[in-house]
């Protein structure tokens, strides 16, 4: 049996282990697919179990989207974005040993606004974050033509940082608003019940669009006090669905062919991940 994982710390949010088993079990592949909640210092043995076949692949996490590039033989992601979440040994070559790093979040973003009809071209983008996830955003965004991209972050040296790779963003100081037409969480604020960003929504005008990367809870705070002012929301549910989507194509490609399977996504997988 195959052996799949996801990672990160925290992970227990995490539903990839039932969305993935499920497509296994529906595409009759004898594998199994499990979180596990790792440290720093575990990233490199974990990278290795891949090499010797222990491991088949990975899906990764916050915070180790950056961290475990060091240890891969090769990426396949935008220069700027240094942000891997899923990996595993090279398929399209036979008996190829190296380990690949891929970014399957870009897609997810763009495929989960496109999926409700939202066109950000035009648009000004608050971004609240500069984790993991959030160059794939900027990056996906960019191709959306939005009129303009702000980004806030807790520590102001990462987003410093972001405005290196992505020199057009605005930094905005934390804690403060500037007009926007989208908002987006991308930090991990909203895993607890009782997380709550530094928004005054006093000072934020009415029809808004707030979008949550986070998906586990499917209702943040950030979320929650958007809707009671009649803004428009959306979690990151179907962000996370096309994300793993994808991963799972690339887990399931066959040596010298370069396809593999493109799992369903219908009200069943989506009912599936409501019970949580």
């Amino acid at each position: 049996m195959k052996k799949y994982l996801v990672i990160g710390n925290p992970i227990d949010h995490s539903l990839s282990p039932k969305l993935h088993n499920y497509w296994f079990e529906e595409n009759n592949i004898d594998a199994l697919y499990e979180k596990k909640q790792v440290e720093e210092i575990d990233l490199e043995k974990i990278i290795s179990d891949i090499r010797n076949g222990k491991i088949e692949g990975i899906n990764v996490t916050v915070p180790f989207k950056k961290s475990v590039i060091p240890f891969l033989d090769k990426t396949e992601i935008p220069e700027k974005i240094q942000s891997v979440n899923t990996i595993y040994r090279e398929k399209k070559i036979k008996n190829s040993n190296k380990i690949v790093g891929t970014n399957t979040d870009i897609l997810g973003f763009k495929n989960s606004l496109a999926q409700i009809k939202y066109n950000a071209k035009g648009k000004k983008i608050f971004i609240l974050g500069a984790g993991g996830v959030t160059p794939s955003i900027i990056y996906a965004l960019e191709e959306m033509k939005p009129s303009s991209i702000m980004l806030s972050n807790r520590t102001k040296e990462k987003a410093e940082s972001l405005k290196n790779l992505f020199p057009q963003i605005e930094i905005v100081e934390w804690g403060h608003i500037k007009n926007f037409d989208m908002i987006i969480n991308t930090t991990s604020l909203g895993l607890r019940e009782k997380d709550k960003l530094p928004i005054d929504h006093n000072l934020i005008e009415p029809r808004k669009f707030f979008y949550d990367v986070i998906y586990n809870p499917k209702k943040t705070n950030f979320l929650f006090e958007a809707e009671k002012r009649g803004h428009q929301i959306e979690n990151g549910k179907m962000m996370f669905v096309y994300q793993a989507q994808e991963a799972f194509r690339l887990f399931t490609i066959v040596p010298n062919i370069r396809s593999g399977i493109l799992p369903s996504i219908n009200k069943k997988v989506l009912k599936l991940l409501e019970n949580d």
